[in-house]
């Protein structure tokens, strides 16, 4: 029987270590910086949110406010002027009160409870917004409406109507009524009495043209906003958007209806269609407005395919109507050359930056195994690294905010440097200075060993731009030729990337005496599109073969060797299927495997909210009419790692999230009974109320001590 061993290890402290979140400019003058943090908080078992206000006095010189408690502010932002800031609160008690607060300075300018009117605020990227208007009168922000089937005020409704089903967005933003608010405030007046109002309207795409749901909403005028609207497919479906950046999406001009402000009833009125900005067949999304240009900006994919691939970023003069696109895809770059753009869902909130050469984006991009910072003219798309690894010190970088003149503040990381604040002054030629405005506090423990971290960069021969990032201690007088044992660890997607950003969960299994290999392998972000599409079709092999490459040549190298309890591999969603690929193909390599959440058996879709990928990955068109055959299931049971069961001969973790809209959990379960009943060695941790990413606070916890003791007992030949 399994059983916690109770070992030492780091992981807590590293893990309640804060991660910057958000930041923005405080002030006209823009020396005054508000920088939001997550933390962990392992002994009320939740995640906090705390921030702390920067002071600027001088170019090199810097005061700040004590971190401060922020866990009831669930998003906010400050308005063009700088004068006023937008708060969306909800009360941390058992009634969770919501309110909408406009402060201008140390005054609460307007304020109301919206606890009756909707649901939760939506606070994740891409439903998410909070725009104000120019004059700051008026507010957008993103809610769920409240669910009819459970609301007090419908039960005398249809019942029909209250239990019709509704599609959901799937893993991670499972809301079903994502719903766009206008937030108005002012002071009306009668006669000699003047009375201070407030009024809230939800705003819904014209009904007569198709069900299309706002999010990303940003105010274009007083009386025109842009927004991106998602769209269903022709069989009713919302396919899960979380990470997947190819659904049928567009940016949309839209007028608001004139608003009665007398009216102090809840109400819901149309928007009028002005014009669809993006194209048909591209996934636009993201708009931003540079206001003195008069031009707005947004960033798309091609719809269908690959889940994520080179973004595309657009543009359209609002005066002349002209539109460009300003950076196309980059199909294979040039020898270190500028891969293309990665950036996920979202420009960063407040992207612009004016030097005398013109105007600029400022956004973090993946370029190969780094997040780097560009910065992308917006005449004519030419692109500045603006952080190239000179220092060696492998950072990997995200953008918070600018002040839209010179400055920028950003978050940045490296696999033995935890994530710290710095703000960037760039200068007309295009160089920068870096300003560190925030670093965690360690104790001398944490800081000594750390130092005894070491990561590199290693290109797999013979494998085109397949790399691996490796992370191990290096612990002084100790012989650094002796070799530690390697744990390879692909990523998830299986387009996305892993840079080389800081982990608690790695840097503490480092720390405790192994080395981690984390394979880049075909199919990854940041190296150009040719790379991302050439795994299409060949999913279950050609990722498979490249990283068992990376493990034979880290060998090869002497990072590792082979043999019992030398090499272990750990992986999740796609990864997991990667590892189970691995340990059913080369039974004789791996000693061990965590497999969290994985795919197992490509035939059987069951509840994932992203069907289409069981068929595009492996080389199969998917449409809205597409369905399981008995041939399709005959190929795609040949490239699962089902196929390989019956060879495995390493012991086996399955860590399963029982709540997992992405992959059905009756994939573990089927895995772990088909081992289970061959007699190998398995076991499985069940998360009753945990998703895909299992990354609740103790659920992480448990999680990794599950894997560390796992692989010790593996590495010492122990029966687990």
């Amino acid at each position: 029987m399994f059983k916690r061993s109770g070992k030492e290890h780091l992981y807590t402290a590293l893990a309640e270590l804060p991660v910057p979140t958000s930041a923005c400019f405080q002030n006209s003058g823009h020396d005054v910086i508000r920088v939001t943090f997550s933390k962990q908080d392992h002994e009320r078992n939740v995640t906090r949110s705390i921030s702390s206000t920067i002071f600027v006095t001088s170019p090199n010189t810097l005061s700040s406010t004590l971190a401060q408690d922020a866990s009831d502010i669930q998003t906010s932002t400050v308005s063009p002027s700088k004068s006023r800031v937008a708060i969306l609160r909800q009360s941390s008690d058992q009634e969770k009160k919501r309110f909408v607060e406009i402060w201008a300075g140390d005054r609460l300018e307007a304020s109301q409870e919206v606890s009756s009117t909707h649901g939760a605020f939506l606070t994740d990227d891409p439903l998410s917004c909070l725009s104000f208007s120019p004059s700051e009168n008026a507010l957008l922000y993103s809610a769920e409406a409240h669910d009819p089937a459970t609301s007090d005020t419908n039960k005398d409704a249809d019942p029909f109507e209250r239990f019709r089903y509704t599609p959901q967005f799937g893993e991670g933003l499972s809301k079903k009524r994502p719903t766009l608010y206008l937030f108005k405030w002012g002071t009306s007046t009668e006669g000699d009495h003047s009375t201070d109002f407030t009024r809230l309207t939800a705003l819904c795409f014209p009904q007569s043209l198709g069900p299309v749901i706002l999010g990303q909403a940003i105010f274009a005028s007083e009386d025109r906003i842009l927004a991106t609207g998602f769209e269903y497919t022709e069989s009713g479906r919302l396919l899960g958007i979380k990470s997947c950046v190819n659904r049928i999406t567009g940016v949309w001009m839209l007028g608001i209806p004139q608003i009665n402000t007398a009216n102090t009833s809840p109400a819901t009125e149309e928007l009028a269609v002005i014009s669809k900005l993006s194209s048909t067949g591209h996934s636009g999304r993201s708009p931003r407005i540079l206001s003195e240009a008069s031009t707005v900006f947004w960033i798309s994919n091609k719809v269908g395919g690959a889940h994520a691939s080179c973004v595309l970023l657009h543009s359209l003069n609002m005066l002349s109507m002209e539109k460009k696109t300003i950076l196309d895809i980059v199909w294979e770059p040039d020898e270190n050359g500028f891969p293309g753009l990665y950036v996920g869902y979202s420009l960063p909130s407040q992207p612009f930056l004016k030097l005398s050469s013109g105007s600029f984006i400022a956004t973090h991009s993946v370029w190969g195994s780094r997040s780097t910072v560009l910065l992308i003219a917006t005449d004519d798309g030419r692109v500045t690294n603006l952080t190239p690894d000179e220092d060696k010190l492998l950072y990997s970088w995200s953008v918070l905010g600018t002040d839209s003149h010179r400055q920028i503040i950003c978050a940045r990381s490296s696999p033995f440097i935890p994530s710290e604040v710095v703000l960037g002054r760039i200068d007309d030629a295009g160089g920068v200075s870096w300003l560190v405005l925030s670093q965690p506090t360690l104790t001398p423990e944490i800081e000594r060993q750390l130092r005894t971290l070491q990561a590199t960069i290693i290109q797999i021969p013979n494998r085109h731009a397949v790399e691996t990032i490796l992370l191990r201690a290096n612990t002084p007088g100790s012989d650094s030729t002796i070799s530690r044992p390697c744990v390879c660890s692909p990523h998830g997607g299986p387009h996305a990337t892993t840079v080389t950003s800081f982990s608690p969960v790695f840097t503490a299994l480092a720390l405790g005496g192994y080395a981690v290999s984390f394979v880049n392998y075909t199919g990854s972000l940041g190296f150009g599109e040719n790379f991302v599409r050439k795994l299409l079709g060949q999913c279950g092999t050609l990722d498979v073969q490249d990283c068992i490459a990376s493990v034979n040549h880290l060998i090869d190298i002497g990072v590792s060797e082979r043999g019992p309890g030398k090499q272990f591999v750990y992986g999740g969603s796609h990864g997991g299927f990667l590892a189970a690929h691995l340990i059913g193909q080369y039974p004789d390599v791996f000693s061990a495997a965590v497999i969290a959440n994985p795919v197992i058996s490509c035939g059987e879709i069951s509840t994932s909210d992203i069907p289409d990928w069981y068929f595009v990955e492996f080389g199969f068109p998917y449409d809205s009419t597409t369905i399981m055959t008995p041939s399709l299931y005959a190929s795609l049971f040949a490239a699962s790692p089902i196929s390989h069961v019956d060879k495995v001969c390493a012991k086996v973790l399955l860590l399963l999230g029982e709540a997992d809209l992405r992959v059905a959990p009756t994939q573990s379960l089927t895995y772990y009974h088909a081992l289970k009943g061959r007699g190998k060695a398995i076991e499985m941790l069940a998360f009753p109320k945990e998703s895909h990413p299992l990354s609740g606070v103790e659920t992480s916890k448990i999680c990794w001590e599950a894997t560390r003791d796992w692989f010790d007992a593996a590495q010492n030949q122990l029966v687990v």
